[in-house]
C-alpha cells in the first residue's frame, strides 16, 4: 500500500473510532446541517450524526481508487497521480475537519460553522488548482465539458485558466472570513460565476 493511501486510511479509521467512542457522550440527535450564517436548522439521530462522515469517506476513497483503473484514458491519469493522490488527502482531511467540527459542536464548543469551514474550502480549492494545473485529458477528473473531452488543445487550455481561477477562489474564500455573514453568499456567487465561465470559456476555445 502505498503511503499516502495508508495516511487516508488511518484518517477514516481515527474518524471510527471517534464515531465509537462518542456514541455514548452525545445526545440522542446531533446536529446534522448549519444554515448559511452557521446556525443549525436540521439533526439526525446520532447513529448517523456519527457514522455517515466516516461511511462516506469510506465510499468516496473507493471511488477515488477506482477510477485510474476504469477511465479509459488511464494512461494520461498516471501522468499526474501524484497531484491525484494530493487531492485525495486533502478531501478525506476536509471531511474529517467537518466532522471534527460537528463533534465539538455536539459536546458543547460554539462557533460559527460556517466561518469555521471556509478556511479549510480555501485550502481544498487550492489543491484543486493544483490537479487542474497538472491533469491530463480524461473522463473523470478535471473539468469535464463536451469540449475538453474532444480536444487535447481545449483541455490543456481550459485547465490553465481553471487553475489560476481558482487560485483566485481559494483567496476570496479566504478573505470571506472577515466578511461576517455575507462571507458565504460571496463564495457561493464566486464559486458559481468561476463554473460558468469555465464552460464558456471551453467552449469557444474549441468553436476556434
Amino acid at each position: 500500500m502505498r503511503k499516502i493511501n495508508f495516511a487516508i486510511c488511518l484518517i477514516i479509521l481515527l474518524s471510527f473510532i471517534m464515531a465509537f467512542y462518542f456514541y455514548s457522550k452525545v445526545p440522542s440527535t446531533i446536529p446534522s446541517h448549519w444554515n448559511i450564517q452557521g446556525e443549525v436548522d436540521s439533526y439526525m439521530p446520532k447513529f448517523w450524526g456519527l457514522f455517515l462522515m466516516p461511511l462516506i469517506s469510506v465510499a468516496l476513497f473507493l471511488l477515488f481508487l477506482a477510477i485510474p483503473n476504469i477511465d479509459p484514458l488511464k494512461a494520461n491519469i498516471k501522468k499526474f497521480m501524484g497531484y491525484y493522490d494530493l487531492f485525495i488527502l486533502s478531501m478525506m482531511l476536509f471531511l474529517f475537519y467537518i466532522y471534527l467540527l460537528t463533534i465539538f459542536y455536539t459536546i458543547g464548543y460554539r462557533f460559527n460553522m460556517s466561518t469555521a469551514i471556509l478556511p479549510a474550502l480555501a485550502i481544498l480549492f487550492y489543491m484543486i488548482s493544483l490537479l487542474l494545473k497538472n491533469s491530463k485529458r480524461n473522463y473523470f477528473i478535471g473539468i469535464r465539458t463536451p469540449w475538453t473531452i474532444q480536444s487535447e488543445k481545449v483541455w490543456n487550455k481550459t485547465h490553465k485558466l481553471g487553475s489560476k481561477l481558482f487560485i483566485i477562489l481559494s483567496i476570496i474564500i479566504l478573505l470571506s472570513v472577515f466578511m461576517a455573514s455575507y462571507g458565504f453568499y460571496i463564495v457561493i456567487v464566486s464559486i458559481l460565476a468561476v463554473t460558468l465561465y469555465l464552460i464558456y470559456y471551453s467552449y469557444m476555445q474549441y468553436k476556434k
